[in-house]
């Protein structure tokens, strides 16, 4: 295989196995993201190919140079489930759930970790650009760097970084930010991530911080200036705009509504079945609107979609359990024999079926208790090519720092979160017009091509410095 001026290295692969042993390309956010970039370049992806102790040769994929990783069931255990998925992703997102720290997780980390860099580092021409996604891989820019200097390296980190008393819990937090200080730019969602990165690095390794640069000591007694600082993701939104614009589309959309019985107002959550999403809160809400009388199940009706997320991890069994408990307890107190107060979604939809649920409801309900961007909202938003709709949007979630018009709320006040779907629901149309086209505007004009555009231009800056 021939050596790639572009690498980007990635937990995955951005294709899936299908039942006849060939590829499809998956459907998660970050391929979407990261397509338009990969089809001008010309370049290669490093990464797993989603099955454990699956070991194929590198192979092409839509004008994609794909370098798979193999992980053992081990490695996926340890490395993925293990520190990943129990540490780093809980205490990253302000330890709603208790993070655990074992060594042999984080021995895998580091083994595992090496072996992406080193795919990397093989695949890239001399010369070359590496940009490395995620928390997954936090020292993969050090062990790249290590290997070869010569690379100009980027690092996207796409979950929140947390603030320093949580931070510093973390037993190798000194190795995690060494890793991450191998990259010449490390982006965040949110300028407060970038804030927070730069305080734990100051803290625990005193380098010198100005602005967005971070000094960098260096062996030889020199040093080098790594840029640390929020490149907020978005989505293609045209790719919303034209499929909400398919009349078969808007058919789906009613056809929805029908299936719900007409309610006068449809409320709707898409999430990842996961702890930080916020969905507990949302049907602790909507339940004591229709206990309070406020609204009626054959008024409202909440479409709640969760696709399943980490099934082998301890907390999302629990989550998923207690998350049907409490449908089946809200929906057993106030169905009728024609309606359904939650229709409860556990499974993944194509995107056409998305903005068909997007067109069909009335009130999008994001009520994450932490998450970097949070890009449904985004969705929901490019797909309202009627202006109509209305976007009710946690603080906490990264999205809300450019979604300015949407309704924000603090969704642990339950009170404050019952008051705003009220609020939604009766909103008269022309504010909600007037809402919705300062989003749409917003998310129009800065799309995923304008992210990818902003972070590599930084990352080519550094490269001519």
């Amino acid at each position: 295989m021939s050596q790639a001026e572009f690498v980007v290295v990635a937990n995955r692969l951005p294709v899936d196995r299908d039942a006849e042993g060939g590829w499809r390309r998956s459907p998660g956010g970050l391929v979407t993201a990261l397509e338009p970039v990969m089809r001008k370049s010309e370049g290669a992806w490093v990464g797993w190919p989603g099955k454990a102790d699956l070991v194929v040769e590198p192979f092409e994929f839509e004008g994609t140079q794909l370098v798979p990783v193999t992980l053992s069931a081990e490695d996926v255990e340890l490395y993925y489930e293990g520190f990943s998925n129990d540490t780093i992703w809980p205490l990253y997102h302000d330890v709603i759930s208790a993070p655990r720290y074992k060594r042999e997780w984080w021995n895998a980390y580091v083994t595992v970790n090496r072996r992406f860099a080193d795919a990397a580092a093989e695949a890239a021409a001399p010369g070359g650009t590496v940009w490395v996604q995620d928390y997954q891989l936090q020292l993969v820019p050090k062990f790249l760097r290590e290997a070869r200097p010569d690379l100009t390296i980027g690092y996207f980190h796409h979950i929140p970084f947390p603030a320093y008393g949580l931070f510093s819990q973390l037993p190798w937090r000194r190795q995690v930010l060494e890793g991450l200080l191998g990259a010449d730019v490390i982006g965040f969602q949110r300028v407060a991530d970038a804030g927070n990165f730069a305080r734990a690095v100051r803290r625990q390794l005193r380098y010198e911080t100005k602005a967005s640069g971070i000094r960098v000591p260096l062996a030889d007694g020199t040093s080098r200036v790594a840029l640390a600082k929020a490149f907020p993701i978005s989505i293609d939104a045209e790719s919303y705009v034209q499929l909400a614009q398919r009349p078969e589309i808007q058919a789906r959309a009613k056809e929805i509504r029908a299936e719900l019985g007409n309610p006068a107002r449809v409320l709707l959550g898409v999430d990842r079945l996961d702890y930080t999403k916020g969905i507990r809160h949302r049907l602790k809400a909507f339940g004591e609107l229709l206990e309070d009388g406020k609204l009626s199940v054959e008024d409202v009706t909440l479409v709640q979609v969760a696709s399943p997320s980490r099934e082998r991890v301890e907390a999302y069994m629990q989550l998923r359990d207690e998350i049907e408990l409490t449908v089946g307890r809200i929906n057993g107190g106030f169905d009728t024999t024609s309606h359904s107060a939650i229709r409860y979604l556990h499974h993944s939809y194509p995107r056409e079926e998305m903005v068909a649920l997007y067109l069909a409801a009335d009130v999008m309900l994001v009520t994450a208790l932490r998450d970097g961007m949070n890009l449904v909202a985004k969705e929901y938003v490019a797909s309202r090519i009627d202006n109509r709709g209305v976007l009710v949007l946690s603080e906490f979630a990264g999205a809300a720092d450019e979604l300015s018009s949407a309704l924000r709320v603090n969704p642990h006040d339950i009170e404050g979160l019952k008051d705003a779907i009220m609020r939604a629901i009766e909103m008269p149309p022309a504010e909600q017009g007037r809402r919705m086209r300062s989003l749409r505007r917003r998310v129009r004009d800065h799309d995923v091509e304008d992210w990818s555009r902003e972070f590599l231009g930084a990352l080519a800056a550094k490269k001519g410095e």
